[in-house]
């Protein structure tokens, strides 16, 4: 489950555990275009389930050509997509599939077209998951998605500012030159637990350590929300735009 982040008229920033305002700008500077070439389009997948237009408008920011679409040619003619999400991973696999983008978000894979999974979206990439019974993924990464174990005393969901690990060495895209420590904006009670251990890309800690971005190839994940991480989630969205370009 990634939940929907709650409302909170609070100012919510790294080191604070309030809530994002649900549909706000995210905070900081905008982040310049990636190159000198195009902006890249990138098409968020409209499945009907997640915040798709707050994604656009932080790819906005970050230097792509965004729209939020279920329209075929469109999405065939994007130089990268987003699959966003929140709620609980049936019912979002079961909206994909019931549109039919769930083979076509696998035939432009296919091809080589970048893909970013954002919070449930980053779930759905994986085989399946254990959540109200069980359902299949995309199956894009191998492993499965289970429970969150928190320590004790730590509650579910896990909503807030949590600082990430990025894996020694990693090459992934949405790294984006940021340090460890970098903060982002997480609502969930699920995690990816991906079977190869090259996919990972950054872990955050709730009690333990869980798995919060990954990348394979032109297939990229991300269990916190990118677009409600101010500056740094800008720096990954960016991070992710320059990889639609090349």
């Amino acid at each position: 489950m990634s939940a929907a982040p709650a409302q909170d008229d609070r100012t919510a920033g790294p080191g604070s555990t309030a809530a994002a305002p649900v549909g706000a700008d995210v905070p900081g500077a905008s982040v310049r275009p990636p190159g000198d070439g195009p902006r890249p389009r990138i098409v968020v997948v409209d499945y009907g389930v997640g915040n798709r237009r707050s994604v656009e408008k932080a790819l906005e920011r970050a230097g792509a050509d965004a729209v939020v679409t279920d329209d075929r040619a469109t999405i065939a003619a994007a130089d990268g997509l987003v699959l966003c999400g929140v709620g609980a991973f049936p019912e979002g696999a079961r909206r994909l599939r019931e549109s039919g983008l769930d083979e076509v978000v696998r035939d432009r894979v296919a091809d080589g077209t970048p893909l970013l999974g954002v919070c449930l979206g980053m779930q759905l990439l994986f085989e399946r998951s254990d959540e109200r019974g069980g359902a299949a993924g995309l199956g894009l990464l191998p492993g499965p998605v289970q429970g969150l174990t928190p320590a004790l005393g730590l509650k579910l969901p896990h909503i807030g500012w949590n600082s990430v690990t990025w894996s020694e060495g990693t090459t992934s895209p949405l790294r984006a030159g940021l340090p460890d420590g970098a903060a982002f904006y997480h609502v969930h009670s699920f995690v990816a637990r991906p079977e190869d251990p090259a996919d990972v890309v950054a872990r955050g800690d709730y009690g333990s350590p869980f798995v919060t971005a990954v990348s394979r190839g032109h297939v990229h994940g991300a269990q916190f929300h990118p677009e409600k991480s101010s500056t740094d989630g800008l720096r990954v969205l960016r991070g992710f735009a320059v990889a639609c370009t090349r």
